[in-house]
């Protein structure tokens, strides 16, 4: 009857300590979520996009700085009717802008670029047009066409 009285004994502090353990963990993961809203709001709000703000208004988003929240956000609510809010004034996103690109989007496509210029110039990747005139080397080569004959095929017709 050793683990009934060490249970008696100590059972409250365990049960303390898995409490402390599942609030603290909860809370870390509040607000990783609550982090992770954030960013997600402040990569959204950008001009175009249509905001809900915390007092009822709705209104598209004309000038906002995500990096200095100290500087008011430009939001218009009717047509030439542009008004100037605290920037975290913004409630939430109800439409995203479309077509509009973020840096985040033109850094990665830089990247994406300059990838494909160095798998260019190292050999790896073929432009669409190479990979046609080698399809069509083969196609001749496999007809037994001489140059010229494959010459005369690859010309455009008048």
């Amino acid at each position: 009857m050793d683990i009934a009285r060490f249970f008696a004994d100590y059972g409250i502090i365990i049960l303390l300590i898995g409490l402390l353990v599942f609030m603290f963990y909860s809370s870390r993961r509040r607000m990783k979520k609550q982090k992770a809203d954030i960013e997600q709001k402040a990569r959204e709000t950008v001009p175009g996009a249509e905001v809900l703000l915390q007092g009822g208004l709705y209104g598209t988003i004309v000038e906002y700085d995500g990096e200095d929240l100290d500087k008011p956000a430009h939001v218009e609510i009717a047509p030439g009717v542009v008004i100037k809010v605290h920037s975290q004034a913004v409630l939430r996103i109800v439409n995203p802008a479309e077509g509009f690109v973020t840096e985040d989007d033109f850094i990665d496509a830089e990247e994406a670029e300059a990838e494909y210029i160095a798998g260019v110039a190292d050999g790896d990747i073929t432009s669409i047009s190479d990979d046609r005139r080698a399809a069509r080397h083969d196609e001749h080569t496999e007809a037994g066409l001489t140059d010229a004959e494959r010459a005369d095929k690859d010309r455009p017709q008048v």
